[in-house]
């Protein structure tokens, strides 16, 4: 049982890192939109491949577009928060309970 604790602990970890690089990925990213970069950047594509999908997906069911700014950053980022406080800690309790 040991083993089987350790490896949801594991996974927990993984997904809490994932879950905090990919917030910090939409905070550069919505960072980078203020001082208009160069599009042919490759840091730059790389960003826009990342966090224009997830904006694609809170757009098309949120308007989020208020007094021109946009707020989907800021709902991505609460998700995920919400993600990493709900799932990992649930992880890790089932790992505590074997």
């Amino acid at each position: 049982m040991i083993v089987l604790s350790t490896l949801i602990e594991a996974l927990a970890q993984i997904l809490h890192m994932i879950i905090s690089i990919y917030i910090w990925v939409v905070i550069i990213g919505a960072l980078i939109t203020w001082v208009n970069p160069d599009p042919y950047n490759p840091i730059v594509q790389i960003l826009r491949r990342l966090t224009e999908p997830a904006y694609a997906f809170v757009r098309r069911y949120i308007p989020t577009m208020i007094g021109g700014i946009d707020l989907a950053p800021i709902i991505i980022i609460i998700g995920l928060q919400f993600i990493d406080l709900f799932a990992v800690k649930l992880l890790f309790s089932l790992a505590n309970a074997f």
